[in-house]
Parts: C-alpha cells; structure tokens; sequence
C-alpha cells in the first residue's frame, strides 16, 4: 500500500528525479519508489514519535492572504525529510514536488526544516505533514493551518420606498472565519430605536419617524468591521402645521403662508370661499418653497379681506386649514387728550393670541370689521364731548 501511494505521487508531480536517457522506465520507478519508502508517513500518532525527534507547532493560525510558515524541528541524526499535505508531497528534501509556485521552502538546515506558503486562501486549509526519517524509523508531526477570514457583507437589502404603517423586514447576509457576528441599528436620533443582533431586522407597522439611514454591520476578530447602509424612505399623508392668520392695511402687502409635511412632498391650492385662486390672478402670486406655500397680496383691497383656504395633497392623501386675511387699521396721532388713551384701547384690542407680524404692526385673529366699527365710534364720540 505504501509503494502504491509513492508511485501515484510520482505520476501526478514529476521533479527534479526525471529518468536520465537510457535508464529503464519501469527500473527508474522502483528506485524512486525505494528512495521515498522511507519519506512517507508510517501512520504512527504522534504521540509515540521518539524524543529526539521534537514535535512541530500542532496548528497555525492565518490570515486570509498573508504567509503561513510550517515549520519542522529536527536534529543532525536526520538523514531524509519531506512535507506533505493530505496525500501531495510539497518537497523532499531541497527537491520541490508541488506544482504551486506559493509554495517555497524557507529553511533546510541540521535543526530546522521549514516551507511556507504565500496569499494564503481558504482552500489552504487543513493538515500538513512533515515526515523525518532518523536511522530508518520513519516518524511524523503533522501541524493544522486555520485560515482566518475577515467579515465581508455579501448580500443586503436594497434602498426601499414603502408607505406609512406597512411591515418592512431587512436582510444583511455576511461570510467570514470565525462567523460573524451581524447587528443592525437605526441612525436617525429621533426614531423608536429599532436594533437587531440578528440577519433580519423587522419592523412591524412602520412610522414616518422610523425613516432613514439603517446600518448594518458585520465583525469577527480578523479585521475590521464590514459596514453597509440601507435608505428607508416612509410615504405618509400631508399634516399642516398650525397656520397663523394675518392682519394688512388697504394698499399694503398680505402674506399668507401654509407649511405642510408629506412624503412626496405636497402638492397646494389656495381657495376662498368656493373659488380656487391661481397664480397672477388679481395681482395675488402664489409660490411653493420647500414644504410651505405662500400666497402673497402686493395691494391688499377691500375685496381680499376674508376666510381662505390650503389644501395639501399627495398621493396618499389631502389635508387643509383655514387662514384669515384681516383689516389692520392706522393709527394716526393727534392732539387730543383721549386720543393716546384711545390708541392705547386700539393697540391691546389688536393683540393677542394668534397674532402676526406684518413689518412693525400687529392684528389680533379674533378681531372682525364691526368690533372695529365699534372702537372707532366709542373713539370719535369722545373726540366730540
């Protein structure tokens, strides 16, 4: 059985003992087969190996491209070594038999016989024999490379677009020796914290706060952690903020603003009463910028006073509020007595809550026309007594 392995090693890695021209074929392969009968591995343990023969490192631990030295120890009784891998013979002696060019011989001396092997792979894996022959007692020490890989993401999940309320699961698949360890978390400080130590990541009803950057990261103790991003986007309905209504003087400049958040972005149309306004339309312009529109009033009239309304759409949903335009009156001081008082009256009537500033004038949401009318008899009478 041992001669019958030689002779298959022999045929598949021809060396440097090619026969010499006139040598028998079938006599050059008895004699290489004697000459390696002492090189193979007799199958004893190694346990039993003799003292004098000192017992190579039992494993080697690699990186996954770099160099792996096997080193063999030996003593000067030494008279025939060879390294093997599984049933391959690597070298004899200074005589290379693998066909592998990473594979060198780095040290063969009276104490040491050592072979390395380049950009190591994980195909490289496994056990290694190095087979030492000392006064025809052939005895072995076999040393076992472990190939490290670093953690690499292999598969994730794509950016999605989902909508407001659906069940999203992510998936982040990674390889690597030792297996590594994968966990995701949500990079956005606001939202309910989702994490997992786990491939997949599920979200069950999903929220316009649980949007944007999910991180998926993949470490083991090789190298550094692999890291890969996913975008969630939410789709949700317009919500209108809180809208302030606004106080103008005939002749001066309105400004009515409407600011709403969506996923897609919202779409507006300002209307009053019944009647939808557009662009240009008796000197009004009405312009999108961002998440608010504004509608503008240039030369406010008698006519523009009133009740309107935005509406804020996209494909999800709409959403509106009310917004008023109302009359802001001057002032004009006079020197009366009462009249500081009663400008005084005119100024608290037009504060309070819901109030907007338009330059330096102020004007309260509640105030209406005939409160107004009102003011200005109680003023005029006290003018006049």
């Amino acid at each position: 059985m041992r001669l019958c392995v030689v002779l298959s090693a022999a045929r598949m890695a021809p060396g440097p003992g090619t026969p010499l021209k006139g040598v028998h074929p079938g006599r050059w392969l008895m004699l290489l087969a004697l000459r390696l009968l002492f090189l193979v591995p007799a199958g004893e343990p190694v346990g039993r190996s003799e003292s004098n023969v000192p017992k190579a490192m039992d494993n080697v631990t690699v990186r996954q491209g770099d160099n792996a030295v096997l080193r063999c120890i030996i003593d000067s009784g030494v008279t025939r070594v060879a390294w093997l891998n599984r049933s391959s013979i690597l070298y004899a002696g200074k005589d290379k038999w693998s066909l592998d060019p990473r594979v060198v011989i780095v040290t063969n001396s009276k104490t040491e016989y050592s072979i390395q092997i380049m950009a190591v792979d994980v195909y490289d894996e496994g056990p290694y024999t190095c087979s030492v022959q000392t006064h025809n007692h052939p005895r072995t020490t076999r040393v076992h490379i472990i190939v490290q890989v670093p953690p690499k993401i292999v598969n994730i999940s794509n950016s999605i677009s989902v909508n407001e309320g659906s069940n999203v699961t992510l998936l982040c698949l990674a390889i690597g020796r030792p297996e590594p360890t994968v966990t995701w978390r949500h990079l956005s400080p606001t939202a309910r914290g989702f994490t997992s130590d786990d491939e997949y990541l599920e979200i069950t009803g999903i929220a316009k706060e649980d949007a944007g950057e999910y991180e998926c990261s993949a470490y083991n103790d090789v190298s550094l952690t692999d890291v890969r991003k996913v975008q969630v986007e939410v789709n949700y309905p317009p919500l209108i903020l809180e809208t302030r209504n606004v106080g103008a003087a005939v002749g001066q400049k309105g400004i009515l603003q409407c600011e709403a958040y969506a996923v897609p972005s919202a779409e507006f149309e300002w209307y009053k009463e019944e009647r939808r306004l557009f662009n240009g339309l008796n000197g009004i312009q009405i312009k999108k910028n961002g998440d608010i529109s504004v509608l503008t009033f240039f030369n406010v009239s008698e006519e523009d006073y009133g009740n309107y309304t935005c509406v804020a759409m996209n494909k999800l949903g709409t959403s509106n509020s009310s917004v008023l335009l109302f009359v802001q009156f001057k002032i004009v001081q006079g020197s009366h007595p009462c009249t500081e008082e009663s400008q005084k009256i005119l100024s608290t009537t037009q504060q309070g809550p819901g109030a907007v500033l338009d330059g330096n004038n102020r004007a309260s949401a509640g105030v209406t026309p005939s409160l107004w009318l009102l003011v200005i008899l109680f003023v005029h009478l006290l003018f006049k007594f």
